[in-house]
């Protein structure tokens, strides 16, 4: 017999060689038909391979993250048996689940492919998913491997086996399909009831462009067909949503080839945006004991050496600018704690001067691909809203606590209300990509893991996602549809303080190292921005709006009793602006709730008589007549920041 640990800590004897499947059947019938694989020891296995020994399990459904990941990974390999059927001689790549979804590279040889041979592909996978293929996974040896791909002439399996070791190679087979595979895999190819190729794109082998190009095709699968029509309308309405078209919509922001890739321009009402977000946060910083700071948009090469960025970072980093003095370079900033070390290092620090909290907007840049910019999502110029606390290590959990109060407080004035805290840890198993010893990091992991544990915040925890000076927690925030963004961050570093040599003198009269808290509520203004135009599709609370209310005369008569409202609105510091044009009030009413402005204000005859205005909301319609000092207080009331 063996012991099982489930998730609730319960302890059940099977005998030994029961499988994920039996486990659940012995529970319930109903959750046996929904289980897709099982995390046996923290590896997902399939529902169908036996365990020989005592194992922590952890049933996965389409409801777990790893329960979707197998799915999808099975729906590849369910397309690349449809293409085989119908391209024979086909190649095949890598075929991953990706973030939603799955894609397959393959080598269609001298055919021609395009989407329009997508429906005939979809048609094949959902009748192969009727057949309820298992999915029968089989080790192999790699000379029978090799044997195997060499009769296919499939050259890419042949590159990917030569990077595996004998005896830890293993075969799936479905139907006719044999794949190089490691797994898992649903129990059958019926648990897939829906099917959608969404897009193809080219792929270089290997990621090497001087390798040949394969041809990527993107799908996605789902368990109900139902679930696949909601998806679809996501899609839809991820597209009117997507920033880049309402930051041109809107004229929040612009990109020119002239001024290059990846550096975006704000535009008057996105500068106005971006400044009231920074002011909400200096203020909030203020009350929290920050102090303002502002460093160079470049630093010395050697400023970057002592940090480790340029070891960890430098082939990220722009080229080195050269002065005329022989070996002086400096780079483009692309963090801006190397310079708040320099400025804690301007003076003696004594035990009672710490926490120091060295607040600044930096500006930075990193030479992303060309392939991986995005919008405002994925840049290379981008503004931090940073800031680096300096305290003693009696002060760390208490220091730590007290930002994640902040970033909070950011995301609830801003409507994101849905996120989990994902605890980002080294990867144990390769620590040659951090810096510092095993002691400080074990300092910093326990500091954040209390520190969130106290405040209650829904955590996960994500091994091999440190900072490369130390772990971090992060702040993994759902948007209006569900979508996962990474925002705000809070790291703990006891490694930047010894290579700068940072010092404080302590109650001792003894010299002490400070430990260093990193942290930036939004992350950068212009991902947070992105984010938060898609959150909230371009309909930004009041306090942030670009302009909250517009005035629409129905004739030029009425034009001076406009300016005398806007006037009188602007003293209260309510801003907004008068649609001068010579157009009918249909067409101007339209045009207002286009540019998504919250308030319009209709002025003629009547409302110009008794000193009102009508008033219309964006997206609700007619309010009736308001007095300006009515009109005022309501805006007032919405308006929480």
């Amino acid at each position: 017999m063996i012991n099982i640990t489930l998730p609730d800590g319960s302890v059940r004897q099977y005998e030994k060689g029961t499988t994920a499947h039996q486990i659940a059947l012995s529970i319930s019938e109903g959750l046996a038909r929904n289980v897709l694989a099982a995390e046996v020891n923290g590896e997902v296995w399939d529902s169908s391979r036996p365990i020989e020994t005592d194992a922590a399990v952890k049933l996965l459904t389409w409801n777990d993250q790893a329960g979707k990941s197998t799915f999808w990974h099975s729906s590849a390999h369910i397309m690349a048996e449809a293409l085989e059927v119908l391209y024979p001689g086909t190649k095949f790549g890598i075929g991953p689940a990706i973030e939603t979804g799955f894609y397959y590279d393959v080598d269609f040889g001298d055919r021609e492919f395009s989407s329009d041979d997508f429906k005939a592909i979809e048609n094949k996978m959902f009748e192969l998913a009727k057949q309820k293929e298992v999915f029968e996974r089989k080790a192999i040896s790699k000379a029978d491997a090799i044997k195997y791909f060499e009769e296919k002439g499939d050259e890419y399996k042949l590159d990917l086996l030569e990077g595996l070791e004998d005896g830890k190679i293993t075969f799936y087979t479905q139907g006719e399909f044999t794949d190089l595979c490691r797994g898992p895999h649903i129990p059958n190819t019926g648990f897939v009831k829906a099917v959608k190729l969404m897009n193809v794109a080219g792929a270089y082998w290997r990621g090497d462009e001087t390798r040949k190009q394969l041809t990527r095709i993107y799908g996605v699968t789902f368990p109900k067909a139902s679930e696949l029509t909601e998806y679809l309308h996501m899609i839809e309405e991820a597209k009117k949503r997507d920033h880049r078209k309402l930051g041109k919509e809107l004229e929040l922001f612009a990109f020119s080839e002239k001024v290059g890739m990846g550096l975006p321009l704000w535009l008057p009402k996105g500068a106005a945006l971006r400044e009231r977000l920074v002011q909400f946060l200096t203020k909030a910083q203020a009350k929290a004991g920050y102090e303002q700071v502002v460093t160079p948009h470049i630093g010395h090469k050697n400023l970057y050496i002592t940090s480790g960025h340029y070891e960890k970072y430098g082939k990220d980093a722009f080229q080195p600018i050269k002065t005329p003095q022989e070996g002086e370079e400096f780079f483009l900033k692309p963090m801006n704690c190397p310079h708040h070390c320099e400025i804690y290092k301007t003076k003696p620090r004594s035990y009672k001067d710490l926490p120091l909290r060295f607040a600044e907007f930096g500006t930075v840049y990193r030479y992303e691909q060309s392939g991986e910019l995005h919008g405002l999502t994925r840049v290379r110029g981008f503004t931090q809203d940073d800031a680096h606390l300096f305290c003693r290590p009696d002060q760390v959990k208490e220091e730590f606590k007290k930002v994640i109060d902040l970033v909070l407080y950011v995301f609830k004035s801003l409507g994101f209300e849905d996120y989990v805290a994902q605890v980002s840890l080294r990867d144990p198993e390769n620590k040659a990509k951090y810096i510092g010893s095993d002691e400080n990091w074990r300092l910093a992991e326990s500091a954040i893991i209390e520190a969130a544990d106290e405040k209650g915040l829904p955590t996960v925890v994500e091994y091999g996602e440190a900072a490369f000076y130390g772990p971090k927690l992060d702040f993994m925030v759902k948007d209006a549809l569900g979508r996962k963004w990474q925002l705000g961050t809070i790291q703990v570093d006891y490694n930047l303080p010894e290579r700068f040599e940072l010092e404080y003198t302590g109650s001792d009269n003894q010299k002490h190292r400070p430990v260093m808290i990193h942290r930036a509520p939004f992350g950068s203004l212009e991902r947070f921005i992105a984010v938060l135009i898609e959150h909230c599709a371009g309909n930004f609370p009041l306090w942030l709006s670009p302009e909250q209310f517009i005035i629409l005369p129905i004739s030029e008569k009425y034009e001076d009793y406009a300016k005398k409202v806007s006037d009188e609105l602007n003293n209260s510091d309510i801003r907004g602006l008068i649609d001068f044009r010579d157009e009918k009030i249909g067409r101007k009413i339209r045009d207002a709730e286009v540019k998504k402005i919250p308030y319009m204000l209709i002025i003629g005859e009547k409302e110009m008589a008794e000193g009102k205005a009508s008033v219309r909301k964006h997206g609700e319609g007619d309010l009736g007549e308001m007095t300006l000092q009515e009109f005022s207080e309501l805006l007032i009331k919405e308006i929480t920041v």
